[in-house]
């Protein structure tokens, strides 16, 4: 009998969500938009004068990776990248690498189009 083997998160590849427009700022660095949609967030926009659209802004490290997210490269792949980018200013590398993608992944920025959800 063999064990089913875990999936190695270096093997992920991210895709951008379509969903999220995305620009870069005259700093170059990456904003993503996020419109504030529900009975919640329209009674803010109402009451609170909160925005239509949130923009989120990535720092130099988050946009360089934003912009290596392209459906076809694997989690290795950008850590690579990065690594040659920001050199010993990028570690723990794969730590960092992971803990923004998860970000990105729970706020459904980005998809992993060789993994499928349960």
């Amino acid at each position: 009998m063999s064990k089913k083997q875990k999936p190695n998160f270096l093997d992920y590849i991210p895709k951008r969500n379509t969903r999220f427009p995305w620009r870069e700022n005259a700093d170059g660095n990456v904003e993503i938009e996020r419109k504030n949609r529900g009975l919640f967030n329209r009674i803010a926009q109402i009451c609170f004068r909160k925005p239509k659209v949130s923009r989120i802004e990535l720092d130099a490290f988050g946009s360089f990776i934003w912009k290596q997210i392209d459906g076809e490269r694997d989690v290795y792949r950008i850590g690579k990248l990065v690594k040659m980018e920001f050199g010993e200013n990028a570690e723990p590398l794969y730590e960092r690498l992971t803990e923004f993608l998860h970000i990105l992944r729970s706020n459904d920025f980005i998809l992993y189009v060789n993994l499928r959800r349960k």
